[in-house]
């Protein structure tokens, strides 16, 4: 409440302004529709995809490619397809963070490619299976609290 006091203060002086009740809500309101269209913009929200290649001929290449997938679904990811796996997230800097960590956890042997592409983008994947055109797989909506 003390940041819409602020807010009306602030608009007082705006040639035009009425204070008051009505006055109040209409500027809540419009705060918590910019920063919904903010939050929610599907430019904004980013989808991490891991795509990797690892050898798995001795034991050891066997442990450090198991050891690297379980850290990615440790880490959120879900697999999307055989040795690709996505992560959803909320904005371009946490999608930075995950970036980090993926990097941070990249086995000794073989090839990982990252990739970050849009929530709108990855919206307009179409996948087939069989000739059957299937959904993309559904979009999370992040509760954030404060």
């Amino acid at each position: 409440m003390a940041a819409l006091s602020a807010c009306s203060y602030i608009l007082s002086g705006v040639e035009g302004f009425h204070s008051g009740r009505a006055a109040n809500v209409t500027i809540k309101q419009t705060i918590v529709t910019k920063m919904n269209a903010e939050r929610f913009n599907a430019y904004r929200i980013m989808w991490v995809l891991v795509l990797y290649d690892l050898p798995t001929e001795t034991k050891a290449n066997m442990k450090d490619a198991n050891r690297f997938r379980k850290a990615l679904i440790d880490d959120g990811f879900t697999l999307f397809q055989f040795s690709m796996y996505v992560r959803h997230c909320p904005s371009r800097e946490n999608a930075e963070v995950h970036i980090k960590r993926v990097k941070f956890m990249l086995p000794k042997a073989g090839k990982v490619a990252i990739m970050c592409i849009t929530d709108k983008q990855f919206g307009d994947i179409e996948i087939f299976f069989a000739r059957n055109k299937e959904e993309p797989p559904p979009t999370f909506q992040q509760l954030e609290l404060f």
